[in-house]
């Protein structure tokens, strides 16, 4: 999907506002040497002549061009070496009055030629990041901080027929998995068991790999998801953003819901989760779910359809294991 239209003008006008906010600062470079060193400003009077001269020359006399442009660059030259050497003799750099660029590759155009400049990918990044709605918490909760430590491996659960630890192993597999193959295979995922077995952490392991690799990821909490979808159904926010961030949910990468089951559920939530759900299968964007719930729990819970939905499209992973925030606030 990349950044929307929006994203894109929001980069833009950022390089607009470094260029204005460089130039300012230049100017008032000019400005303060100027008066401390008149000769300077004298120089650069100079420079604007001859440059007009040499202009006029190429347009009226193209024969004399070639040795008026000998004559244009020497002197030109002299010139930029006398301003030089009156700032070092004044104990400023010698560029201390060339222009001002923040990226010297593409001048703070975001562009080197037609292509992006490597700038340009991290404002991009920086972008999904923040529209990801897990911009902080990725530093943490990512796979360089995967530990299986907290699950048991000593006894096996009987529903899986492995220990919670080599289960916990499988599905760090099946999530990187999924990652390697995120832009050649459709896939959905659904992250089933109680709380504070890793579920969200393992969302938020995934959505790390993606945002890195400048996929589109949108991360919501059930309560958060069906309220923007609210918001939108009855206008109980005019704001022009509510629309677009219906599209950015819908056509986003990766759809992270969270704590499904959290919601009150009525026909509205049912009736816009089943519109979601087919919408982005429709489009092959992949989502991942994670509840509380257990699959008999969200058969109750959802209408036939949705779970029918849930069963023929997600891949169903069960996490078992003892709550870790509670291990930890004890082992701490």
């Amino acid at each position: 999907m990349g950044i929307s239209n929006t994203q894109y003008r929001d980069i833009m006008f950022q390089y607009d506002q470094t260029r204005m906010d460089n130039q300012r600062i230049l100017d008032h470079r000019h400005e303060e040497l100027y008066q401390k060193i008149p000769e300077l400003k004298e120089i650069h009077n100079r420079i604007v002549e001859l440059s007009v001269e040499q202009a006029k020359t190429e347009l009226l006399n193209p024969e004399a061009a070639t040795l008026a442009k000998k004559n244009y660059t020497a002197k030109k030259d002299a010139l930029l070496a006398r301003k030089v050497e009156l700032l070092e003799k004044s104990s400023y750099p010698a560029d201390y009055l060339s222009p001002i660029f923040t990226c010297k590759d593409c001048q703070d155009t975001g562009y080197i030629g037609s292509k992006p400049c490597h700038c340009f990918h991290q404002a991009k990044l920086q972008a999904l990041y923040e529209n990801s709605n897990l911009i902080e918490i990725l530093d943490k909760e990512n796979f360089a901080f995967f530990s299986d430590e907290y699950y048991d491996d000593t006894a096996v659960h009987e529903n899986l027929s492995i220990t919670p630890r080599e289960n916990i192993r499988r599905i760090r597999g099946i999530c990187l998995d999924f990652i390697k193959h995120f832009d050649d295979t459709y896939d959905n995922l659904l992250f089933y068991g109680p709380t504070g077995v890793g579920k969200t952490f393992l969302t938020h392991c995934i959505a790390k790999e993606l945002l890195d690799s400048a996929h589109t990821v949108v991360y919501l909490t059930s309560l958060q998801l069906f309220d923007i979808l609210e918001k939108n159904r009855f206008r109980r926010d005019d704001s022009f953003t509510t629309d677009e961030q219906i599209s950015y949910i819908i056509d986003s990468d990766l759809l992270i819901i969270d704590d499904l089951g959290t919601e009150l559920s009525n026909s509205f939530t049912v009736s816009q989760l089943y519109y979601l759900i087919e919408e982005r299968h429709h489009s092959k964007r992949s989502t991942i779910i994670s509840t509380n719930l257990s699959f008999s729990d969200l058969r109750e819970r959802y209408s036939e359809r949705i779970f029918s939905r849930f069963t023929g499209y997600y891949d169903f992973k069960q996490i078992v294991g003892k709550d870790i925030r509670i291990q930890k606030a004890f082992s701490g």
